[in-house]
C-alpha cells in the first residue's frame, strides 16, 4: 500500500554510521480514547512514526502501522524496529489518523492527534513503557480541511513539513487540545533469526452471535517483565463457525518470545463484530517451548473465560484450541549467502533520451567534463564500486535505452553500450564508463523512456539460474518521466518470483512527474494499482520478491551508496494489502535472494505503507 517506504536517510548522519554499534529496539504502539471522527461508527486509526534528522532537523516518515477498523482503543500489531544509540537524542513523532479510504496520501484522512518524544524517553521509562497525551500539534494544517499539510521537497531530495499553524478550527480542535493517549513500549530485540510457522484450529467455541454462530479470531501476546503483555500477532477472522481452522502463519521467533523459549505467550479468542466491539470468548497460555513440541496432547488448550469461571460453578471451558502444525526455519542473512558462494550479477541501464540535453553542451546531464564525472557516471561509479566486490569475474552487462542507433537510425531500448549484441558485458566499472562514453559519441539521443525492455532482459537472465547461486541487480539511471509505466509494472510483476532487485536512480532537477516514479507521496499510489487490479497479477506471481528501490535525488542519494554499501541482509516483505485492510503482523514470505536495499545501519528502513506486489524503499 507498504511499503513501503521512508524515511530516515544516511545523508543525515555521519559517514561512520554503519560502523557505530547499535541496539535494535522494537516499538509497540497502543492508543486509548482517540477522537471519534466517523459519523456512524468509530474511527479506523493508523499511526505514522517520524524520525528527525540530526543536522537539518527535518521530520522524515519512518513507517506506518496497519489500520484497525472501528476502535478508539487500538493495539497495533505492526512494530517499528529502530536502532537505539544511547549517546544520541533521537527525536520521534507519532501522528494518528482516521483512515477514510485506501489511499496512502495522509492528507486524504482525518488527523486525530500527535505526540513527540525521544527514543531514550521510551527506553528509560519504567518497564520501557511511556504514556503521553495526544494533542493537535502546532505544525502546518490545511486551512480548508484542517489536516496536516503533505510533505514538500526542499529541492535537495529531503522531505519536510513547514512549521506554521493555519486554520485549526476545521480539525476539530485547537493547538494543545488533548485527543486521547498514546502508549509506547520498547524492547531490545534478540539476535534470534528463527521464523516459526504454525497453524491452529478450535472446537466447540462459545456461540456469541444472536442470529448465527461466532466469527472467531486469535490474538497472540508475549509477556513482559512487569507482568503486562505486548500484542504480536492476529489471525484472520473465520466467519460463522464454532469450529474454525485458521490459516497457517509465520512469525519471527524474536517477535513471538524474543528468543526466550520459556516466556509466557497468551492467546485470546474473540468473536469478531463489525462495529469493533469484539466479544471476548476466552484465553489460554503457552510458551514457545511447548509449541515446539508440535501437534500432540500437550498442545490442546482449554479456552477459559475467567469471568464465567468465577460466576458458574459447573463451568468447564469455552471450547478448545489445538495446534495443528509447527515448524521453524532459520532466516538467512545476506552474509550467509555470500559465504555460501552466491554471486551478484550487476547490470546497468542508462537513459539515452533527448531530455538529457545535447551531450556536447555543458548543461547536458551526459556532458563529459574533463574535470569531473557527470551525473550518470557518478551514480554508476558509486553503486558499481560496491557491488563489484561480490562478482568474481567483474564482467558487467551495460545497456542503454532511448537512443537511435547507427547506421539506420533504429530506436532501441535495450542496446549494448559496447556494441556487442552477443556479449554486452564490460570489464569492471572502468569498462562500463569507457563503453558509456563511446556510446555517447556514436548514438543519437532520442526517446521515449521505456524501462520494460531492460527489466525483462535482466529478468530473463535471472530466471535461468534460481538455485540460490546467483542474484541479479539491475541499476537504472534516468532523468525522469517513464513512458511505458504500464509495461514496466507488468515486467516487474512477472519478475516477482525471481532473485533480483531493481535500483532506480533519478538524476537532474526533474520533478519526476507524469508517469515516472515521482517522490514518495505519489509513486506508491500509482503502483498500488497492481494490488487492486486482478488483471495485472500473474497466476504465479509472489508479492515483493523482486524489490524495487527508487532513489529520487541522485546528488544526495549517491553518497548513501558510497558510505553505506548495498545488499544488507535477507529482507522479508509484506503480503499484498490495501491501506484500509488490517495487515498481518509479519510477512510469511522469505526468499533466499532477497537483499536489503541500499544503506547501512541507522538508515536501512522498510517503507511501511503497503504497496501491493512490490516493495518500495525510499532511501
Amino acid at each position: 500500500m507498504e511499503q513501503p517506504e521512508d524515511m530516515a536517510s544516511l545523508s543525515e548522519f555521519d559517514s561512520l554510521a554503519g560502523s557505530i554499534p547499535a541496539t535494535k529496539v522494537e516499538i509497540t504502539v497502543s492508543c486509548r480514547n482517540l477522537l471519534d471522527k466517523d459519523m456512524f461508527s468509530k474511527s479506523d486509526p493508523l499511526c505514522v512514526m517520524y524520525t528527525q534528522g540530526m543536522e537539518n532537523k527535518q521530520w522524515r516518515e519512518f513507517g506506518r502501522t496497519e489500520v484497525i477498523d472501528n476502535t478508539l482503543n487500538p493495539d497495533f500489531v505492526r512494530k517499528f524496529i529502530v536502532d537505539y544509540f544511547f549517546e544520541e537524542k533521537q527525536n520521534l513523532r507519532f501522528d494518528l489518523y482516521d483512515v477514510d479510504s485506501k489511499s496512502p496520501d495522509l492528507s486524504k484522512h482525518d488527523f486525530l492527534g500527535q505526540a513527540f518524544c525521544t527514543l531514550g524517553e521510551i527506553v528509560g521509562s519504567p518497564g520501557s513503557r511511556l504514556e503521553k497525551s495526544l494533542t493537535i500539534g502546532a505544525f502546518s494544517l490545511n486551512s480548508r480541511t484542517g489536516k496536516p499539510m503533505p510533505a514538500v521537497s526542499n529541492g535537495s531530495g529531503l522531505w519536510t513539513e513547514s512549521l506554521r499553524t493555519t486554520g485549526l478550527e476545521a480539525s476539530g480542535g485547537v493547538p494543545g487540545k488533548k485527543c486521547g493517549t498514546i502508549i509506547l513500549s520498547a524492547e531490545e530485540l534478540s539476535n534470534c533469526r528463527d521464523v516459526a510457522t504454525m497453524q491452529f484450529c478450535a472446537n466447540k467455541l462459545d456461540k456469541k452471535d444472536f442470529f448465527g454462530k461466532s466469527d472467531p479470531f486469535l490474538v497472540f501476546y508475549r509477556s513482559n517483565e512487569d507482568g503486562t503483555f505486548t500484542i504480536c500477532h492476529k489471525t484472520e477472522v473465520v466467519k460463522n463457525t464454532l469450529n474454525p481452522v485458521w490459516q497457517t502463519f509465520s512469525i519471527p521467533v524474536r517477535a513471538l518470545c524474543n528468543g526466550d523459549y520459556d516466556r509466557t505467550i497468551k492467546v485470546e479468542v474473540y468473536d469478531w463484530d463489525r462495529d469493533g466491539s469484539h466479544d471476548f470468548i476466552g484465553e489460554f497460555t503457552t510458551s514457545y517451548r511447548e509449541l515446539a513440541r508440535g501437534q500432540s496432547q500437550f498442545n490442546i488448550y482449554e479456552v477459559v473465560n475467567p469471568k464465567k469461571k468465577m460466576k458458574k460453578k459447573k463451568y468447564v471451558n469455552s471450547g478448545t484450541v489445538t495446534l495443528l502444525s509447527f515448524a521453524v526455519e532459520s532466516e538467512c542473512t545476506f552474509l550467509d549467502y555470500i559465504k555460501g558462494g552466491t554471486q551478484i550479477n550487476f547490470t546497468v541501464a542508462i537513459d539515452f533520451t533527448a531530455s538529457n540535453g545535447n551531450p556536447s553542451q555543458s548543461t547536458s546531464l551526459h556532458y563529459m567534463s574533463p574535470y569531473q564525472l557527470n551525473a550518470y557516471a557518478l551514480a554508476l561509479t558509486a553503486v558499481g564500486e560496491i557491488i563489484q566486490h561480490y562478482d568474481s569475474d567483474k564482467m558487467f552487462p551495460a545497456l542503454g535505452f532511448g537512443a537511435k542507433l547507427p547506421p539506420d537510425g533504429r530506436v532501441s531500448h535495450e542496446f549494448p553500450l559496447n556494441g556487442n549484441q552477443e556479449n554486452p558485458s564490460c570489464c569492471g566499472i572502468d569498462g562500463i564508463l569507457e563503453a558509456y562514453h563511446h556510446s555517447l559519441r556514436t548514438v543519437q539521443l532520442y526517446g521515449p523512456t521505456n524501462f520494460a525492455p531492460v527489466v525483462t532482459h535482466v529478468a530473463r537472465n535471472a530466471a535461468a539460474v534460481q538455485d540460490g547461486s546467483q542474484y541479479s541487480v539491475l541499476l537504472i539511471i534516468t532523468d525522469g518521466v517513464i513512458s511505458d509505466m504500464a509495461q514496466t509494472k507488468e515486467a516487474i510483476v512477472n519478475a516477482a518470483k525471481l532473485p533480483m532487485s531493481i535500483i532506480i536512480i533519478g538524476v537532474g532537477q526533474a520533478e519526476f512527474d507524469g508517469e515516472s516514479p515521482p517522490p514518495p507521496d505519489v509513486f506508491p499510489q500509482r503502483l498500488q494499482a497492481l494490488g487492486s487490479d486482478p488483471s495485472q497479477k500473474s497466476k504465479d506471481s509472489h508479492p515483493g520478491l523482486c524489490e524495487t528501490v527508487w532513489v529520487s535525488r541522485q546528488g544526495v542519494r549517491v553518497r548513501l551508496f558510497a558510505q553505506g554499501g548495498v545488499c544488507q541482509g535477507a529482507y522479508p516483505t509484506p503480503t499484498p494489502q490495501g491501506c484500509g485492510e488490517e495487515a498481518p503482523s509479519h510477512s510469511s514470505s522469505l526468499h533466499p535472494g532477497i537483499l536489503r536495499g541500499v544503506g547501512a545501519g541507522r538508515a536501512a528502513r522498510d517503507w511501511a505503507p503497503p504497496v501491493s506486489w512490490l516493495q518500495l524503499s525510499h532511501l
